[in-house]
C-alpha cells in the first residue's frame, strides 16, 4: 500500500476563470427520458473526429459517410462505462455489485502511428452515434437497441481491428461486454476481467488475485507511452497500477495460439489510496495520474513504486483541480486528444474546464446554462478541444463550441 510522501503541499487551482477560451451553447438534444451515462468522441479515425457515441438504456447509435457504409447492424450502450482499447487486444474490467454485475469504463490505446493498439473496458445500456456538423448541428447517424430489454449500458468506446474494421464496445448491468464488429455484424461477449486478443479470440491475461480490486472497477486507462502499464480504480477506494511486461510473451503467442483459451497470471504492481471514497475516474497524464472521487476535486499525483517490492511505494499529490458540487459518485471527466485540457460536470449541470499543462492549475472556463440543472454524468472533449459535450441524468446532450477569438 502506497503512503503519502512528505513534502510541499499540493498546488490548488483557483476557481476564477481565466477566459483563455470561451464557449457557448450551440445545441441541446433530448435523447429520451432515461439517464445518459457516457459520451465519447471517436479519436480512432481522423476522418471521423467529429463523430461521437452515447449510451443510455439498451441502445447503441450510428455512424456516417464511408464509415457508415460498412455498418450493417445497430449497436447499443448505456450507464457507467468500462475501459476499452483495441487494435489487437482488449482488457475487460469486471465489476460485481451487490445484486447485479455491470461494467463501467472504456479506454483506447494508440501506437506511434496513431493506430489503435489495445483497449480496455467496463460498461452498461443502449448506444447512439451522432456527428457534430457545422453551425452547432448534431446529426443522428445510427442507433442500436439491445435484444435484452433489461440491459442497461454504462460505458462506450471506439476501437478497430488490425485491418481497420470499426468496433464499438459496450457493457452494462448484465456484466456482459459486447464487442461489435460494425462491418460483419459479429458480436463478441465476455463476462470477466481479461485481456483479449480480438483477432484470435484468445484470452491472454486475467487481472485478479491477491492484489485485485475488492469491489466494482469503475475506470481503467493505458499508460500513454509504456505499453505494459495500465491504471484502474474502483469502489474499493483504490487506484491500482498493473504491469503486463513479465507476461508479454503470452500476448505474442496469442496470435498463433491453437489450444483453448487459458487463464494467465498477472503482475500486481501498486496500490494507491489517494482517496477515501469510491474512485470513479482515472487517466494517465504522462507518468502522473489524474483521478477523482466524491471530494469536489480532481487530483494529480505521482506514483513512486518500489521495483523490488510490488504494491509498496509512496504517493506525491502534486495538484488539485476544484470542482464544486461534485460530491456524488459516477461523474467522469474527459480530456482532449493531447491532454491540454480536462472537462468535468457536476450535480448542478455546470461544467469546469481545466488547463492540464500549467502549474498552478488554470480554470479555462466555467460553463452553465439556465436550463442545464441535471447531474452531468460524463463529458467528451473533441480532438482539438473546440467542442465539449455533456450527457445528463435527464437524458439530454449539451453541445458547447469555442467562440472564435476576434
Amino acid at each position: 500500500m502506497a503512503k503519502f510522501a512528505l513534502g510541499s503541499e499540493p498546488v490548488v487551482g483557483s476557481l476564477t476563470p481565466s477566459k483563455k477560451r470561451e464557449y457557448k451553447v450551440t445545441n441541446r438534444l433530448q435523447e429520451g427520458k432515461r439517464p445518459l451515462y457516457a459520451v465519447v468522441f471517436n479519436f480512432i479515425d481522423s476522418r471521423f473526429f467529429n463523430v461521437f457515441a452515447t449510451v443510455g438504456g439498451n441502445r447503441i447509435g450510428g455512424i456516417r459517410g464511408s464509415f457508415a457504409s460498412n455498418i450493417q447492424t445497430q449497436f447499443s450502450i448505456q450507464s457507467p462505462p468500462f475501459p476499452l482499447q483495441a487494435l489487437f487486444y482488449r482488457l475487460l474490467t469486471h465489476g460485481i455489485p451487490h445484486a447485479n454485475q455491470f461494467l463501467t469504463d472504456l479506454s483506447v490505446k494508440l501506437d506511434n502511428n496513431c493506430q489503435v493498439s489495445q483497449y480496455l473496458f467496463l460498461l452498461r445500456l443502449p448506444v447512439t452515434v451522432y456527428q457534430c456538423l457545422e453551425g452547432g448541428v448534431i446529426a443522428v447517424l445510427q442507433s442500436y437497441i439491445d435484444e435484452d430489454k433489461d440491459e442497461s449500458f454504462y460505458t462506450v468506446s471506439w476501437a478497430c481491428n488490425n485491418d481497420g474494421s470499426p468496433f464499438v464496445v459496450a457493457g452494462g448491468i448484465n456484466g456482459i461486454i459486447r464487442v461489435i464488429d460494425a462491418g460483419t455484424e459479429k458480436i463478441h461477449k465476455d463476462e470477466s476481467v481479461r485481456l483479449w486478443n480480438v483477432e484470435t479470440g484468445i484470452c491472454i491475461l486475467i487481472f485478479a488475485g491477491a492484489g485485485g480490486h475488492r469491489n466494482e472497477v469503475l475506470s481503467v486507462d493505458f499508460h500513454p507511452s509504456d505499453t505494459y502499464r495500465i491504471a484502474s480504480c474502483g469502489m474499493d477506494n483504490t487506484v491500482k497500477i498493473w504491469s503486463m511486461k513479465e507476461f508479454w510473451t503470452y500476448v505474442e503467442k496469442s496470435f498463433t495460439w491453437t489450444d483453448l483459451p487459458s487463464k494467465f497470471p498477472t503482475k500486481y504492481v501498486f496500490i494507491a489510496s489517494v482517496h477515501s471514497n469510491y474512485v470513479d475516474c482515472n487517466r494517465w497524464l504522462g507518468d502522473f495520474v489524474l483521478s477523482k472521487s466524491v471530494d469536489n476535486e480532481i487530483v494529480l499525483w505521482e506514483p513512486k513504486m518500489k521495483e523490488q517490492s510490488p504494491g509498496e511505494g509512496t504517493v506525491d499529490i502534486l495538484q488539485k483541480y476544484p470542482v464544486p458540487e461534485c460530491d456524488i459518485w459516477f461523474i467522469k471527466f474527459s480530456c482532449d486528444f493531447h491532454y491540454n485540457a480536462a472537462a468535468i460536470g457536476n450535480r448542478e449541470g455546470k461544467i469546469y474546464v481545466w488547463e492540464l499543462q500549467s502549474s498552478p492549475p488554470v480554470l479555462i472556463a466555467r460553463l452553465s446554462h439556465a436550463q442545464s440543472k441535471s447531474p452531468i454524468r460524463q463529458t467528451a472533449v473533441s480532438f482539438d478541444g473546440s467542442t465539449i459535450l455533456s450527457c445528463c441524468e435527464d437524458g439530454t446532450i449539451w453541445r458547447w463550441d469555442a467562440i472564435a477569438s476576434s
